[in-house]
């Protein structure tokens, strides 16, 4: 075959750009997961610590300190919803709405699951309110939701943190108020542990993938986790409403 009939290389796609950038940022981590082992020493986070949640989010100016225990946007909630539960609890609200707030926890979805099928009437729309917690329960109890073609919500002032917009974008559509706050970030693999490095980087290329795998499937743009990739754990990226449409989390009109 001739040069002119050589085929062009492919072009890559957001997902495989994503796979990649993802590969190199794990290579750079797992290097420094062995220097730490090698030197007992516990990482610092990236980049310069970021504002408090309680300062207004602009453009470029987007990560915030989190702790799920204690930070709240400053933007106040049409609502009091008092203390959020640690775990993730369901309550009707009327005419097939539910609001599903708390902490995310180990075992959630197999429950709340159990709880939206025996739910009369059938939940038709989830209003969502919660500080993240167990990407695996998230996704499971995501996956759920799609496929019961409930729709899901986020009420002005209300907060939507790491791994709760795994359930937001569950939605078979998505009501998101432009002063609603969703946030995502790097996810926690365990602080302490004795497993060596190498074991820690394939849970997170794991782990990753699995994340990226289920916004596909959502109709999310998985581009969306080169935020999540670049903020720290202990901060969060709050996207702004054009980055929610930009990445289809809400309809483009």
């Amino acid at each position: 075959m001739s040069e002119a009939q050589e085929p062009a290389p492919k072009q890559r796609g957001p997902v495989a750009r994503v796979l990649m950038g993802i590969l190199i940022f794990q290579l750079g981590l797992g290097g420094l997961l062995v220097i730490g082992d090698m030197q007992g020493l516990r990482l610092p986070s990236f980049g310069p610590n970021a504002p408090s949640l309680t300062e207004p989010v602009r453009p470029g100016d987007q990560r915030r300190t989190f702790r799920p225990d204690r930070d709240r946007p400053i933007v106040q909630p049409a609502r009091d919803p008092g203390e959020l539960p640690d775990r993730l609890v369901l309550t009707a609200t009327g005419d097939g709405t539910y609001r599903l707030e708390g902490g995310i926890r180990a075992g959630d979805a197999a429950r709340l699951i159990d709880l939206i099928d025996a739910a009369d009437p059938a939940p038709q729309t989830l209003i969502l309110q919660s500080p993240g917690g167990s990407v695996g329960d998230a996704l499971a109890l995501g996956r759920h939701i799609r496929a019961e073609g409930i729709n899901t919500q986020m009420l002005a002032g209300e907060f939507c943190y790491s791994a709760c917009p795994y359930l937001l974008a569950a939605g078979v559509t998505r009501d998101i108020d432009t002063d609603a706050s969703v946030g995502v970030h790097q996810h926690y693999f365990g602080e302490n542990t004795f497993l060596p490095a190498a074991f820690a980087v394939e849970d997170i290329q794991r782990g990753q993938g699995e994340v990226m795998t289920y916004l596909d499937e959502m109709g999310i743009d998985p581009l969306v986790m080169q935020h999540a990739l670049s903020t720290p754990p202990d901060e969060i990226y709050v996207l702004l409403p054009n980055e929610l449409e930009k990445y289809n989390f809400i309809a483009s009109e």
